[in-house]
């Protein structure tokens, strides 16, 4: 019986003993995490004002595509717990995205093509709807890839063909329907998700594949079919008022290009842009927390593990016919950055033979911009550098 007993009270001192060790264990759930701390506190009007108040809702782009990482880099360098939450959203490319800020509630920023506005103001879709928006920053150059047959030689070759341009929710949808008819080129357009419209070119039911995005861009890098390569698209004078030239190589897509093989295209900016709110507005002041953030955060972007184009955005580039978001500019003033970048490229142009040659302001604008994109280009690769040798 004392033996019994003696059982009892001993497995009785063990279950208090783990019961004792759980509660000195058990982590307090506002130290752990503050989404805990909220789901926890659930119901509280304050916790849903901290949770609101300091987040910045980012309409990206579509799965696979350059949009999603930049969204998801900004993210992961900008959270700040409470003081600042970038949400990015997995979108349905640049026209959606324009309607998205202009209409959807809560958006407070997107990311979209700078031919997209233009052709919804050409087309008579949007009346003045530039004004409506504000851009934070130039982002990088996106370029075009028109995947195909090795039998199509350039983009003529086209003409009549099936060609697939994404969904017409997207910005390549535009960038292509604006380049074949600069070109006077008449494909037969259809609409179909990129990677799907991939498989299909490889079935034999689509003649080419159009994507326009930063490279090297997902979707296209995956591809492999030795029967395929990238058709170059040349840089042609109806094509020169909007778009820039660029080039692929086989250091981007190794599946589609030979070794030192080149293949020209073009190339359209991409834009963080938000609506033109007024400056006293509750809007406003979740885009000043987001731009001093991003403004200060913004050489950390240029290093790895985030989107290699990242190195070719420059903070202050200037985009023509549209308006940055004016604490943008007051940022980029009061560091004096774009005044230290113009002083140097006008005491260039003095030195330089070239200069002469430039005959308009937009001539000496365009190549501001370039030798802004080697500027940030060469400023990530020395801040690169240090990292790589450790």
């Amino acid at each position: 019986m004392r033996r019994l007993f003696g059982l009892a009270l001993f497995a009785t001192m063990m279950v208090c003993g783990f019961v004792a060790q759980a509660e000195e264990t058990e982590y307090d759930p506002a130290k752990v995490s503050e989404s805990l701390k909220a789901i926890f506190q659930l119901g509280s009007t304050k916790t849903k004002q901290s949770l609101n108040e300091n987040t910045v809702t980012l309409i990206s782009g579509t799965i696979g595509g350059t949009y999603v990482q930049f969204g998801a880099d900004l993210a992961s360098v900008l959270d700040d717990g409470n003081k600042l939450r970038v949400l990015p959203i997995v979108g349905r490319g640049s026209v959606q995205s324009v309607a998205d800020i202009l209409f959807l509630h809560g958006v407070d920023l997107g990311i979209v093509r700078s031919d997209t506005l233009d052709y919804l103001e050409k087309k008579g879709f949007a009346k003045d709807i530039k004004k409506q928006f504000a851009y934070v920053t130039k982002l990088y150059n996106e370029e075009m890839h028109v995947i195909a047959q090795k039998s199509i030689h350039e983009l003529k070759d086209l003409d009549g063909k099936i060609v697939s341009v994404d969904l017409p929710n997207g910005g390549t949808f535009i960038t292509a329907t604006v380049v074949f008819e600069r070109l006077g080129i008449k494909p037969k357009f259809v609409y179909v998700e990129q990677r799907i419209a991939l498989e299909k070119m490889r079935a034999g039911e689509i003649d080419a594949v159009v994507a326009v995005g930063g490279k090297p861009y997902k979707s296209v890098s995956t591809f492999k079919d030795d029967r395929f390569h990238l058709v170059p698209v040349e840089y042609a004078k109806p094509l020169q008022d909007d778009y820039l030239p660029a080039s692929l190589s086989a250091k981007d897509y190794p599946n589609l290009v030979s070794d030192q093989e080149r293949v020209d295209t073009i190339a359209v900016p991409a834009v963080l842009a938000a609506y033109n709110w007024a400056p006293n507005t509750e809007r406003y002041r979740k885009l000043v927390l987001f731009v001093d953030a991003f403004f200060t955060k913004f050489p950390t972007f240029q290093n790895p593990p985030f989107h290699p184009k990242w190195k070719e955005v420059s903070l202050s580039a200037p985009l023509p016919d549209w308006q940055r978001l004016p604490v943008a500019k007051q940022w980029l003033d009061r560091h004096g950055i774009e005044a230290v970048a113009r002083n140097r490229f006008e005491a260039f142009l003095q030195q330089s033979p070239a200069a002469g040659k430039l005959q308009s302001d937009a001539e000496r604008q365009a190549l501001f911009t370039q030798v802004q994109t080697w500027e940030a280009e060469r400023n990530a690769k020395a801040q690169a550098r240090p990292a790589e040798r450790r």
